[in-house]
């Protein structure tokens, strides 16, 4: 399976009373539907994942499913906890039809978890009893572990383990994974302010929250790295890295969301205790999307 390219991790539509919002997931997919984005991560980071239940995961696979161009290819965000869990969720989404899912790094128990041998047992774990590929996901400002890029490597010799998301922006791990993971296994980024490096030390594609606001930015960057376009790749990462920085680390998902509405996209508020941008920081992200449109 090729995971080439750029993929949005797509953000979860609610209405102003924190429902589910069916009718802008169908506008969102099928405006994404027109660009050309690899597919679509549902249920990540991104998402809002860990404010959902279980079932309402399964409707906005659902929805996604429902609404994506053929050609999309669909990852599930299936992470939790327990090997148990994880499995559950992710042969539940393979019933959907996804063909792969992105399973985040477990974090809670971090004194027992944050060593390579513990992420280990519990990857593998998951992949022998998956029935789609599994992408490892390590994002470590968020869930506080870093899987070592040694572990990554011994992990990429399991044959249901194919890719991981590196969202950490750490460039030299970036190399370290792309030399010494096996033949085949595949290492895409998380982090748009480093795109246009991450390609050129190997990565085959990025896993972007940003993507969600503004996708034809990268993939401008991802064809110019395919066609060998060196100018156009460093103007384009030059002109998305304050509006990305502000949508990623600085604002979040109320940034990411408020970015959307912007350009076109259904974002709307997040989920509490996530709060709306505060009107300063939508004033800063109007300000530097003035000449990032959808």
């Amino acid at each position: 399976m090729k995971l080439q390219g750029i993929f949005p991790p797509i953000a979860t539509p609610f209405d102003h009373e924190g429902n589910l919002y069916l009718s802008k997931i169908q506008h969102n997919v099928e405006k994404w539907n027109r660009t050309a984005l690899s597919g679509y991560v549902v249920m990540g980071s991104t998402g809002e994942s860990v404010m959902l239940t279980a079932e309402e995961k399964t409707t906005v696979w659902e929805q996604v499913a429902k609404h994506a161009a053929p050609e999309k290819l669909l990852i599930a965000g299936t992470g939790m906890e327990s090997v148990r869990g994880t499995v559950h969720l992710t042969n539940h989404a393979a019933s959907l039809g996804y063909k792969a899912v992105m399973v985040r790094t477990p974090h809670y128990y971090k004194n027992l978890l944050n060593r390579g041998d513990a992420q280990m047992l519990f990857f593998r774990a998951v992949a022998d009893q998956a029935k789609v590929p599994v992408i490892i996901y390590n994002w470590p400002q968020a869930t506080g572990i870093d899987i070592p890029a040694d572990a990554v490597a011994a992990l990429s010799e399991h044959p249901n383990i194919i890719a991981i998301k590196e969202s950490s922006g750490n460039l030299e791990k970036v190399m370290q994974m792309t030399r010494e993971v096996r033949s085949g296994f595949q290492v895409l980024v998380g982090s748009a302010p480093t795109l246009w490096p991450s390609l050129l030390m190997g990565a085959c594609g990025a896993i972007l929250a940003y993507a969600n606001a503004a996708p034809y930015s990268v993939i401008a960057i991802w064809e110019a790295y395919r066609t060998r376009e060196e100018a156009a790749g460093l103007d384009w990462q030059n002109r998305i890295g304050r509006p990305a920085a502000l949508v990623t680390t600085k604002y979040g998902i109320p940034g990411l969301k408020y970015a959307m509405d912007l350009n076109g996209y259904y974002g709307g508020p997040p989920r509490l205790p996530l709060a709306p941008p505060t009107p300063e920081a939508r004033r800063e992200i109007e300000e530097a999307f003035r000449e990032i449109k959808g």
